[in-house]
């Protein structure tokens, strides 16, 4: 077939200043690398649940200090990847078998060395094993830790290898697809093909990065003649046909080497930023968790041994305001005591307009608490208990949320923030385990 457009492959001047914008390019990624290598602010337990990351990110720094350059075969069972790589190679250094999925994990080998460092190519198993969960994820991994990605089909693209194709070109894998054992087909079969593949992954893949190769082509027919002019016929296995790959990929390399790496590894960077800034979240919000829990029995605990209505109300106004200042600090975002009480008094009025029935309810149970007496003062007073501890529940929960978006509302202001809240909230079940938690302390405390 006639070679495809070299036009999209320009080789840069060495004294180019596209190349020193590279190099700081590169130098500014080797710096947040080592940044988010040696965070202080991640805390143990982060670096602990996330530890192959971390490795990972080493071995990025590393891969990025001597300039090496990974390049990933990815793609369906048997469309020859391993042969690719083999061609590519020179030599059997991939595992190459008849046998479905003959690939079970992922292999490499180093290619040769480039101006900057050395390549390196990666075998990948098929994304479509049956049964293989775990090796599509594996090459999916493997894939998006690479600096370049050799997508290989062996025919029209399949809705499996599409889907496979926008996840990679999702996470701005660079691409090079490969029609692989393009030998099976006619010359018109072939230009017909790459026009409808082409078609098919407009958007996904520069049509410029769609090449041929026949890796391991099929055997053929010749026809020898001996020294008396008899003629046999013989049948061998043609070379491996890959020029068309080799250009295309070392003129990447040595126009795009660098950045490559430096692309690969910011945008590794940045997914491992992201997961620990969601790790640390987590964690943020299960000690939040935990201090809105015992704020919530701590007053529930005081309304309910409390005897005097009105002592009840300073007790929980003293334990909101207790729980919001704490929970500023869990977010790193410490509070006064004004702005504890204005962002108290700003929930609390939400609330009432949303809940006002609750509240009531909570002055009404207090009123009755101190005319009762005996097993009715023990359910009365239990029952105001939990209404507070569900109160300052709801309070805890909303401040939280406040200081996790950096003490903002949001668009949808302090009313919706409070009402997703609210909505987010299994009221009987949290009002349940209440009840047991003050009526287990009250018992407690009687029997004590």
């Amino acid at each position: 077939m006639p070679s495809r457009k070299r036009n999209a492959i320009q080789t840069i001047p060495p004294d180019s200043p596209a190349l020193d914008a590279r190099g700081d390019a590169l130098d500014n990624v080797r710096e947040s690398l080592h940044k988010l290598l040696d965070d202080p602010t991640v805390p143990a337990s982060v670096r602990a649940q996330l530890a192959p990351e971390y490795e990972d990110l080493e071995i990025m720094l590393d891969k990025l200090e001597h300039g090496d350059i990974h390049i990933a075969a990815f793609g369906r069972v048997s469309v020859g990847k391993s042969s690719l790589l083999n061609a590519l190679l020179g030599e059997h250094r991939f595992y190459v078998s008849a046998l479905h999925g003959a690939t079970q994990r992922a292999e490499t080998a180093n290619w040769r060395q480039n101006a900057q460092g050395n390549v390196v190519l990666y075998d990948t198993p098929g994304i479509d094993e049956i049964g293989g969960e775990a090796r599509e994820r594996q090459a999916s991994e493997v894939a998006q830790r690479s600096d370049l990605v050799l997508f290989v089909v062996d025919g029209d693209i399949t809705d499996t290898e599409l889907r496979a194709l926008r996840v990679l070109a999702a996470e701005n894998r660079p691409l090079l697809l490969v029609l692989n054992k393009a030998d099976r087909y006619t010359a018109p079969e072939r230009e017909l093909l790459l026009r409808h593949i082409t078609e098919r992954t407009r958007g996904l893949v520069d049509p410029a990065n769609v090449v041929t190769s026949a890796a391991s082509p099929g055997e053929r027919i010749y026809v020898e003649r001996d020294a008396v002019g008899g003629e046999r016929e013989v049948r061998r296995r043609p070379p491996a046909d890959i020029i068309q790959l080799q250009e295309h990929l070392w003129a990447i390399l040595e126009r795009e080497g660098k950045t490559l790496a430096a692309i690969n590894a910011g945008l590794f960077a940045g997914r491992l930023s992201d997961q620990v800034a969601a790790r640390i979240t987590e964690v943020k919000q299960a000690l939040a968790q935990r201090v809105i829990n015992n704020y919530c029995l701590g007053k529930g605990l005081a309304v309910a041994f409390n005897p005097v209505p009105v002592a009840d109300l300073v007790a929980a106004a003293a334990l909101d305001m207790a729980l919001v200042i704490h929970l500023s600090r869990v977010y790193g975002l410490p509070v006064t005591r004004r702005e504890a009480g204005s962002l108290i008094q700003t929930i609390m009025t939400q609330i009432a307009a949303l809940m006002g029935a609750v509240w009531a309810m909570n002055v009404l149970s207090s009123a009755l608490k101190l005319s009762s007496a005996g097993l009715t003062t023990f359910l009365t007073a239990s029952t105001q208990g939990a209404v507070a501890y569900y109160g300052t529940y709801v309070v805890g929960r909303s401040a939280a949320r406040y200081f996790a978006h950096g003490k903002s509302w949001g668009k949808g202001g302090a009313k919706r923030a409070v009402k997703e809240v609210l909505d987010g909230i299994d009221r009987d079940s949290v009002l349940k385990q209440a009840r047991d938690d003050i009526r287990a302390r009250l018992r407690g405390t009687q029997t004590g």
